[in-house]
């Protein structure tokens, strides 16, 4: 079995846990890491808390070793993670990436998705979005779902995460604010709920192949307000600040909404009687599905497998500015019999 040979770029929160994901399997090999808050040289595996392996972690990507992929986890703003792919594209690596906005960025962002694809084909290489959401379960997971009517007239998605895994991203919901600091916070562009409505929805769409007349995001807003503590790995949410936000979009083509999403984020405990889970339907001519999960996709360990899955993929596929529709089930599904002792 070939060695694939990684590196990240951003150690935060879900950096570090897809970078010990990864080293845990034997088809890769993780070479090296990028983060800029380092002041110097250190080991990667001190830097993932799982002891030195030898492997560099350093402050620019110009100082990473050459490798088959980057693994890029840093920021939701395309724009920004633009400055960031095309250094790396430039430099031979094949490039996959979480931020949201890359997902599907032709419509969101079509002059960097022009110059992304351009980039990639110049140098033989493929650059991709990848992640739970958007990546798999708004768009990917209902594709695969619509195969089995034979016309799709209307998706509806409504998801319950945790969010108790994740780090800097929190700030972006508002998780922890009281109802003033959350208005004060929103007015000021810091809270903006999710990143990626857009992109799920034109990839559900262009795969449907349906023209949308517009793609309508509602601003996010509170849904419960906390009675008890609630302690994540990176943030602790006090009583009375907000625990669970609820923010929604929809896809519009001849007046009439045929994709409509919501997504409520929150610290949720057993105590809970509003708990995490994911409500699919699809109306179809010949027959409608529905597809319930009781506990839900958790959020954060599904964009991790998503990504680790997904490595070896992005390296064997053909050049250019990729989707996760473009790659094969068989291309990213599981493979946890790479993981180290792991064969079944």
């Amino acid at each position: 079995m070939p060695t694939t040979r990684i590196v990240l770029v951003g150690l935060g929160a879900t950096g570090v846990a897809i970078g010990r994901s990864l080293h845990g399997r034997v088809e890769c090999e993780l070479v090296g890491a990028a983060e800029r808050r380092l002041r110097g040289v250190v080991d990667l595996g001190e830097a993932l808390g799982i002891g030195a392996f030898g492997a560099p972690a350093v402050a620019a990507i110009a100082d990473l070793p050459e490798a088959d992929l980057a693994i890029v986890a840093t920021s939701s703003d395309l724009k920004e993670v633009a400055e960031t792919l095309v250094p790396l594209l430039e430099r031979g690596f094949n490039v996959l990436s979480i931020c949201e906005e890359l997902a599907y960025p032709w419509r969101s962002h079509p002059q960097v998705s022009a110059r992304l694809d351009e980039v990639a084909h110049d140098n033989g290489v493929t650059v991709l979005g990848t992640g739970a959401n958007p990546g798999v379960l708004m768009d990917t997971l209902p594709l695969l779902l619509s195969v089995l009517t034979q016309r799709v007239e209307r998706v509806m998605i409504h998801r319950r995460t945790n969010m108790s895994r994740y780090g800097a991203i929190l700030s972006k919901f508002g998780l922890g604010l009281t109802s003033e600091q959350f208005d004060g916070a929103q007015q000021a562009g810091q809270v903006i709920g999710h990143v990626g409505f857009e992109q799920a929805i034109s990839a559900l769409a262009g795969g449907l192949g349906w023209d949308l007349d517009a793609i309508e995001v509602d601003d996010v807003r509170p849904s419960v307000t906390s009675d008890r503590r609630r302690v994540g790995e990176h943030l602790t949410v006090e009583p009375g600040t907000i625990s669970a936000v609820s923010h929604t979009a929809r896809g519009i083509t001849a007046g009439r909404v045929v994709i409509d999403l919501e997504i409520m984020f929150g610290f949720f405990d057993s105590l809970d009687e509003l708990r995490p889970g994911d409500d699919y339907r699809i109306e179809g001519l010949d027959q409608s599905l529905e597809l319930s999960v009781g506990t839900g996709f958790e959020s954060f360990l599904s964009t991790v497998a998503a990504t680790v899955n997904v490595a070896t993929a992005v390296v064997q596929a053909p050049p250019g500015l990729l989707t996760m529709g473009d790659l094969t089930v068989r291309a990213i599904a599981s493979k946890g019999a790479f993981l180290a002792g792991g064969a079944i």
